[in-house]
């Protein structure tokens, strides 16, 4: 992903704003993969739709205990990723759907910053955008 790629370069560069900027993009796509609490089935942490997907039993899925289940830790589940949710897949349009937000909200903040009289708030804010933008701009954007 060229979010990652820029991250990165931006790292070795040690370009904190673009450090900055990346980091929060990269975090509001995760969170927008995130599956929605409210669509998950509460006993099993799991989607609840995603039970004839996977293959596991209704006993599993409604939160029994199996034998290879931790007596340590209530509810826990055998096998590394076996409690892990599945996430939503984002298109390419998703994902920069999401850069274009970031993007926005740092242009609108930045005016605000200019408007209270706070300059250097607004030129970071407005260097972070310009590297989101980039990035969009870029190869395959």
């Amino acid at each position: 992903m060229r979010l990652r790629r820029a991250l990165r370069t931006a790292i070795a560069a040690r370009d904190a704003a673009a450090v900055s900027a990346l980091r929060t993009a990269l975090s509001a796509i995760g969170n927008a993969e995130a599956i929605d609490p409210a669509g998950a089935d509460s006993r099993s942490g799991a989607d609840s739709r995603s039970g004839a997907d996977s293959g596991l039993g209704a006993d599993f899925l409604a939160g029994a205990r199996s034998p290879a289940a931790s007596r340590h830790f209530a509810g826990s589940v055998p096998g590394l990723g076996a409690a892990e949710a599945r996430r939503r897949e984002l298109t390419e349009a998703d994902l920069a759907r999401l850069v274009r937000a970031e993007v926005t909200e740092r242009l609108d903040a930045a005016r605000d910053y200019e408007r209270a009289d706070r300059p250097d708030q607004s030129e970071r804010l407005t260097r972070e955008a310009a590297v989101l933008q980039s990035v969009l701009d870029g190869p395959g954007g």
